[in-house]
């Protein structure tokens, strides 16, 4: 059970860097999994709520921090819906790729609009772009802390002493 979910918390971080996949959710879950089916004893209930603190905090500065960066640039939040928008026709027109396409056009087409000028659309784009590239930084440094938690818990776990395991396979069930 520990190694496959430590697979599956591995292949987590690649939710957090593909952005259809919900990355931090999907390490949570996993490690929830390991929790509720493992022998962990009580420290697995630890790291689950350790794990849980990571993915709270991972989330709230996965948008507050850039946000507010961009909010200090002075990029208006109707730049940002219109990068949203853009991003979701992305991901219908251009698969894969299309996203984070999409985010960025839709930033550029809407600092275009407001400014009225193709260059000085570009330093509010960049602005955007790097505070996309930030959220995802967070998340992945959220994911990793979620993936050592959860591996520190597995080796640091209670110990498995042979006698016990031997006890609990004795006929008749007695100990």
């Amino acid at each position: 059970m520990d190694s496959s979910t430590a697979l599956l918390t591995i292949g987590c971080l690649v939710g957090v860097v593909v952005p259809v996949l919900p990355g931090l959710l999907l390490c949570w879950a996993s490690v929830l999994v390991w929790a509720l089916l493992s022998d962990g004893g009580a420290g697995r209930w630890v790291v689950l709520g350790v794990v849980t603190v990571w993915v709270v905090l991972g989330t709230v500065v996965k948008y507050a921090w850039p946000g507010r960066r961009l909010k200090d640039a002075g990029i208006p939040t109707r730049t940002f819906v219109v990068g949203v928008v853009g991003a979701l026709l992305g991901m219908v027109f251009v698969p894969v790729v299309g996203l984070p396409l999409g985010f960025v056009a839709g930033i550029w087409v809407a600092e275009r609009i407001r400014f009225g000028d193709a260059a000085a659309a570009w330093p509010s784009t960049r602005q955007a772009v790097l505070g996309a590239g930030l959220s995802v930084l967070v998340e992945l440094c959220a994911a990793g802390l979620v993936l050592g938690t959860f591996l520190a818990g597995v080796v640091l776990g209670p110990p498995r002493s042979p006698i016990v395991v031997a006890s609990r396979r004795v006929p008749g069930g007695r100990r």
